[in-house]
């Protein structure tokens, strides 16, 4: 199997036209005659935590949509760690990259069971030149992926080991959309706050005794959002 191959159930052909959430991904704005220069299957995969979207260096075939779960965007470093640049949720759109040529530039991982549509490089690109509604999203995700990034690294990689945290907390509570919420593991919020393992494991268990945050089952939290904004804000 071709490295960064999807390791998923394959479900069929994706009913964009119908889709639940299609107001929040790239085809929002499609008319019934857009639908019709779509020739290459959209396939709809479901993916278990742990698989992949696609790892970097591979060659950019596709882009994906997030229809539910959740799933981390990273970078291997030097020393073999990992850095995890971003998370994306539902309506999210990961490997537009691959619209510039190219390789995909992160390696994008499962960490919550994630039902994705895969879209095939040659369909966006020809909806993109045959329909400026298409145009007009994908700039739009585009800029939404750089506003996101650059709010990433401001609010998870600076303050102090508590502000980053509850900061997390709140970012995937956001994600999420309801309570409880699923905080990742241990090493994963290490790699996202630029912490050691430690420290994010102190850290959790100091909120979970002061009350911030409690554990309803293993590793999902309800939060107390006040006091997650005021730690946030360094107060």
């Amino acid at each position: 199997m071709k490295r960064g191959q999807i390791d998923a159930a394959w479900l069929g052909k994706a009913e964009c036209k119908t889709c639940g959430i299609r107001d929040l991904v790239l085809f929002a704005d499609l008319q019934e005659a857009d639908f019709q220069l779509i020739h290459v299957p959209i396939e709809e995969v479901l993916i278990e935590a742990g698989g992949f979207l696609y790892q970097a260096g591979d060659d950019g075939v596709a882009a994906y949509t997030i229809r539910s779960g959740l799933i981390k965007l990273m970078q291997y470093m030097p020393d073999g760690g990992q850095r995890i640049v971003r998370l994306l949720g539902s309506g999210s759109v990961a490997g537009l990259e691959v619209l510039a040529g190219g390789c995909y530039e992160h390696s994008a991982q499962v960490l919550q069971p994630a039902l994705v549509c895969r879209l095939p490089r040659e369909v966006v690109e020809r909806l993109n030149r045959e329909t400026p509604r298409l145009h007009r999203q994908l700039m739009a995700k585009w800029s939404q992926s750089l506003k996101l990034a650059d709010e990433w690294l401001t609010d998870l990689n600076t303050g102090t080991a508590r502000q980053r945290l509850a900061r997390l907390f709140l970012h995937l509570a956001n994600l999420a959309g309801e309570e409880p919420i699923r905080l990742l593991g241990r090493e994963d919020v290490g790699a996202i706050l630029s912490l050691t393992t430690e420290t994010a494991s102190r850290a959790v268990a100091d909120f979970k005794r002061q009350g911030v945050v409690t554990e309803v089952s293993p590793n999902c939290f309800r939060l107390d959002r006040d006091r997650l904004d005021r730690l946030a804000a360094g107060e």
